[in-house]
């Protein structure tokens, strides 16, 4: 597959790059996408959830009325959970919701994300390029060119650009990443997908 590289004001270098099929064009496995996705949201769940139970709660562990012959259900303590103020029961503790999922299986959900989007025609080719300064009305212009300014959008640079990221921090819509930093759940989020020239090397090295 091949794609336009394109400058920063939207029009075509002349030249091309060539997409690789075994990463952007394979048939995708929607079950791996699932899964990988599904990981990435648990690993964003603190897990710091927690109620009281019988033992934490405060309150007297006296036996408040005789076990028999009250008409009502026996009850052992103050902090029984049928009462008011008493502790919860099976409440939530704190617990950590990530779990495992083999490389191999990451980099098919890689791939196959990665390919949807290019099915969609949804990923640009844009040549490296370096502000002197972090400029968000810079990188609002590059929006504008791609005709991507009122759409989600991930931006992908070769290595790691502090004045690229900082330009484009107060964009809500738009999100940069280095190659490596590239996850299944970032590709498919995105309306459309930038990548800068020199991170295609790095992505199908790290995914082939």
């Amino acid at each position: 597959m091949e794609v336009a590289v394109l400058d920063i004001t939207g029009k075509d270098t002349g030249r091309k790059v060539t997409l690789s099929d075994s990463v952007f064009g394979i048939e995708p496995n929607n079950h791996a996408v699932y899964l990988d996705v599904k990981q990435y949201l648990a690993n964003q769940r603190q897990g710091t959830h927690k109620a009281k139970e019988r033992a934490e709660v405060t309150g007297s562990t006296r036996k408040i009325k005789k076990q028999k012959g009250t008409g009502t259900a026996r009850a052992g303590s103050i902090k029984n959970p049928l009462f008011k103020g008493g502790g919860t029961v099976f409440g939530p503790r704190p617990r950590s919701y990530s779990f495992k999922l083999n490389k191999n299986l990451k980099k098919v959900a890689r791939r196959s994300a990665l390919s949807i989007k290019a099915r969609e025609q949804a990923i640009f080719v844009l040549e490296n390029v370096d502000f002197e300064t972090p400029k968000t009305k810079n990188f609002i212009q590059i929006l504008k060119a791609l005709g991507i300014e009122n759409k989600k959008s991930l931006f992908v640079l070769g290595e790691s650009n502090n004045n690229v990221y900082l330009s484009s921090r107060n964009l809500s819509a738009t999100k940069v990443v280095t190659n490596s930093e590239l996850n299944t759940y970032g590709i498919l989020n995105a309306n459309s997908l930038v990548f800068f020239e020199g991170a295609l090397e790095g992505i199908e090295t790290n995914l082939s």
